[in-house]
């Protein structure tokens, strides 16, 4: 009849104890989810000149962003685009002149914006009033990750003029890792709209 000495086991099982919480406790370091993190992205230096294309209205624009006419096939008379080639994004800016339609136009402009509730968890308007310009109008800050435009505003004479602007980026929403971006971006709209003049010519 075999016996076991399990006293001098003892150490062998304590070994193998061991050296498996060793096993256990490296694989769980390895396979431990990390914290959500994000690229660093490299923000240019603030920098603005006056737009060089005839347009029935004029501001300034960041030195690393593009005016260029919108490419769209149903694009209308003076409609354009601020590109920002390095941060993936563009403000749509669309002019319709006022012709008895300014309630319409308004209309659309808090419809458009209304598009994104579904998506937002707040959206935070400000008007905008310079008499001096006659330059009126409002800003819609959006919050929400996925929101597909986080900033839309529109500005008018209220007699002539009126042009609405819209920012998307060419990357699935999350607002959450463009935040930064979005911030920059907003302070340059801003900008724009504070630099905002109509053009007196016939156009």
């Amino acid at each position: 009849m075999m016996h076991f000495k399990t006293k001098s086991l003892i150490p062998y099982f304590l070994s193998l104890a061991f050296i498996g919480l060793l096993t256990f406790s490296s694989c769980e370091d390895y396979f431990q989810p990390k914290p959500r993190g994000y690229f660093r992205i490299e923000l240019p230096k603030k920098d603005y000149v006056p737009i060089q294309m005839e347009l029935p209205y004029t501001f300034v624009i960041p030195t690393y962003a593009q005016l260029i006419k919108d490419p769209h096939p149903l694009a209308e008379k003076y409609w354009t685009n601020l590109v920002f080639p390095s941060l993936n994004a563009k403000v749509y800016l669309s002019y319709k002149p006022v012709n008895g339609n300014l309630n319409a136009l308004l209309d659309d402009a808090h419809k458009l914006v209304n598009k994104h509730i579904p998506k937002a968890n707040a959206i935070n308007e400000r008007l905008f009033i310079n008499r001096e310009k006659k330059v009126y109008g409002a800003t819609y800050e959006i919050k929400g990750v996925d929101a597909a435009s986080s900033f839309q505003f529109y500005l008018t004479d209220s007699t002539n003029h009126y042009l609405r602007g819209s920012l998307y980026f060419n990357v699935r929403p999350n607002n959450d890792s463009l935040a930064p971006v979005i911030d920059f971006i907003v302070e340059d709209i801003q900008k724009l709209i504070e630099s905002f003049e109509w053009e007196n010519k016939s156009f």
